[in-house]
């Protein structure tokens, strides 16, 4: 199904750009692709699409893409058959050249952006691809950038998409809490150190040292010591010395 309106109140491009920033002008109902196309091509006649500017092309391809729901790329594919035949036509498509539109790579490629994305709604998944294709200049998104959404649906219903989606949740990695952030939880007891450094400050041109301060969640005991620099070469040998101060 797609939106199509009753526009007979958008007679001008200042009501086009009215319209996209949200104004109530227009109603909708529910039609065929035909009625659709019908209503794209008697857009593109009564605004003189061929004489506009650039601006106000843009304008009134936004307009298109809003009502119909289509991406940017079926528009302009639309538009371009309008220029070169004054005619908006569905294309006669075969079985075989249907069923071959689609490869195994697309879906895959669909999978991935799934898989990376969470699974997001149908108009955001092809909205990635787009951008994909468009911005990026990702070749090989070319085909789902002009995907519709029933049809991306459609794919991820298919079994070889189901086969793929199946294997990443066998091999998807379990959490790790290994390089984490978080503040400690002694529970009283001591032997969870805390380590700050400040910096001297520089006089004269002279380098000033780094301090290293050490303190014990629960007793603040401290150890400060101070180094040349903060780098490897510098800080293990004073953090070990440092822990082996501690009395615990």
């Amino acid at each position: 199904m797609h939106t199509i309106m009753n526009d007979t109140r958008i007679e001008t491009i200042e009501q086009v750009r009215q319209f996209l920033s949200g104004a109530s002008l227009v109603e909708f109902s529910i039609s065929s692709k035909n009625e659709s196309y019908k209503w794209i091509e008697q857009t593109l006649i009564r605004f003189r699409y061929g004489s506009r500017n650039k601006t106000d092309k843009g304008l009134l391809l936004d307009l298109i893409e809003k009502v119909s729901g289509y991406s940017r790329i079926q528009v302009k594919r639309l538009v371009r058959q309008y220029l070169a035949t004054g005619r908006i036509k569905r294309r006669q498509c075969t079985r075989q050249g249907f069923a071959q539109k689609y490869t195994r790579e697309d879906i895959r490629l669909l999978a991935d952006i799934d898989e990376l994305h969470g699974g997001l709604s149908g108009p955001a998944t092809k909205k990635l691809c787009e951008r994909a294709f468009e911005i990026f200049k990702q070749t090989e998104y070319e085909r789902l950038a002009g995907i519709s959404v029933s049809h991306l649906y459609n794919l991820r219903g298919s079994s070889t998409y189901r086969n793929i989606r199946a294997h990443f949740d066998k091999t998807r990695p379990r959490a790790s809490g290994i390089g984490e952030r978080r503040k400690p939880t002694p529970q009283g007891k001591p032997g969870y150190l805390r380590v700050d450094t400040v910096h001297q400050g520089d006089l004269d041109g002279i380098k000033g040292v780094y301090y290293i301060n050490a303190v014990d969640e629960v007793t603040q005991h401290d150890i400060v010591c101070a180094v040349e620099k903060i780098s490897e070469r510098y800080l293990i040998p004073v953090l070990e010395r440092q822990i082996k101060e501690f009395p615990f």
